[in-house]
């Protein structure tokens, strides 16, 4: 079998000019140059999904995606979307993601798999799934503390839940529920035969073999990250079971029919990279046109960009790992720390925390990069970000702690902020 390393890429690129292919790919080169609700839905059609996390820190993760390249960002205009105009849906792509309501039929693979792996009737879950559906059917809407049986199983990573819980999980795994709303990060359920276009649901899978599924996921994964390394395991989860050998076959036959273009990168001359051919536009553009004025961005801990973080290594010379689930003592910066990117660089990262009763933006740490001197310009850029984001949290004050090294350009910062507001 032909490995992706056996290619012989025609394209080979500086790490800057992958580094802007990858930011204007991702609409971070430069950010919050889009505007308005279609805006959202274009970007996420564009990138096959983002990825949903429930921790709210300073909002939730696609949140934080979305207001770093949507300006004035609001988190009503991405609820209008998935549960009001029902153009996007909360789904399960990249894990727990967000992606347009026309792929569900892409998914029935999944679904049928879920059905097959955990829809027995002896699976403890299932045995209430009947009277769990029934009930959703006289009452509307329902999430699992609607249903008073107080039983417990050992559920994702031995975690225990309620038996209601685990239920309607795979009851929406299956596709029998969708997410109706949320109330905060606790999900309310309806039956998806309610929620989806009846026509939606009668389309039959697009992919008519799992090959065909398979290149169908695959293309779009690369779709998501921008530029693909064929190996590494977290930016290819959920990818139905397969295995690095069948992805690296499947990557070479994408390019043979010219879906892909494989590239190397200058000083790595034995890896071997994608991205998708109909986004070697993009390519062209940041190579021949000139730079962006470099302004700043707040980064999610899951964005697209962020997925594959040994890439991020590679080409930015930036090292991330997200902390939150380490203990307090092991993190070597904080428990929600967000990268602060300017211009096709990392120059920081920093750790916010909000208050929404008294609506204070509060900078418990901040970190520079080596080497970064934050003159008038990084500044300005601050200036404008910190303001965005304030806005898009509805904070009216930010607040420094004072421990922070480095800080005089914050509270230069902070304090025409907080004169301003």
């Amino acid at each position: 079998m032909s490995s992706a390393r056996d290619t012989e890429p025609g394209i080979t690129l500086s790490k800057r000019a992958a580094r802007r292919f990858l930011l204007a790919h991702l609409h971070l080169w430069p950010p919050r140059s889009l505007k308005g609700k279609q805006a959202i839905h274009d970007f996420i059609r564009h990138v096959g999904c983002i990825q949903y996390d429930p921790i709210n820190v300073v909002g939730r993760n696609p949140d934080l995606v979305l207001q770093s390249r949507i300006k004035n960002y609001r988190t009503h205009h991405l609820n209008d979307l998935l549960y009001q105009d029902r153009k996007l849906l909360d789904g399960y792509d990249k894990v727990q993601s967000i992606y347009d309501v026309g792929d569900w039929p892409y998914f029935s693979r999944f679904r049928e798999r879920m059905r097959e792996k955990h829809g027995k009737p002896s699976n403890p879950p299932m045995k209430i799934a009947p009277r769990v559906l029934e009930t959703i059917r006289e009452r509307g809407p329902l999430s699992s503390i609607d249903f008073k049986n107080a039983e417990t199983i050992d559920w994702w990573w031995g975690v225990p839940a309620r038996m209601p819980r685990a239920a309607l999980e795979l009851l929406y795994f299956m596709g029998y529920v969708n997410v109706h709303h949320r109330v905060n990060t606790r999900r309310v359920f309806e039956l998806t035969e309610r929620l989806l276009p009846k026509d939606l649901l009668e389309r039959p899978d697009p992919n008519n073999s799992l090959q065909a599924y398979q290149e169908w996921h695959v293309l779009r994964r690369v779709g998501g990250l921008g530029i693909a390394n064929p190996g590494g395991t977290d930016h290819w989860l959920d990818m139905n079971n397969m295995k690095s050998g069948q992805r690296r076959e499947i990557l070479r036959l994408l390019m043979e029919r010219g879906k892909l273009q494989a590239v190397k990168l200058e000083g790595f001359p034995d890896r071997t990279f994608y991205i998708r051919a109909r986004d070697l536009p993009t390519l062209d553009t940041v190579q021949s046109k000139r730079a962006p004025k470099a302004k700043a961005a707040f980064i999610a801990p899951m964005d697209n960009l962020m997925w594959d973080r040994d890439m991020i290594r590679l080409l930015f010379n930036f090292d991330y790992t997200w902390e939150i689930y380490k203990p307090a003592a092991q993190r070597q910066y904080g428990y929600y720390v967000l990268p602060v990117l300017y211009g096709d660089k990392f120059i920081a990262r920093f750790e916010p925390q909000y208050d929404k009763q008294t609506r204070l933006l509060t900078i418990k740490g901040w970190w520079w990069e080596n080497g970064v001197r934050a003159d008038d310009r990084v500044e300005r850029a601050l200036l404008a970000c910190l303001g965005e984001f304030m806005g898009y949290l509805s904070a009216r004050q930010i607040a420094i702690q004072k421990e922070i090294s480095g800080a005089e350009p914050l509270y230069r910062v902070a304090e025409i902020l907080n004169s301003a507001g």
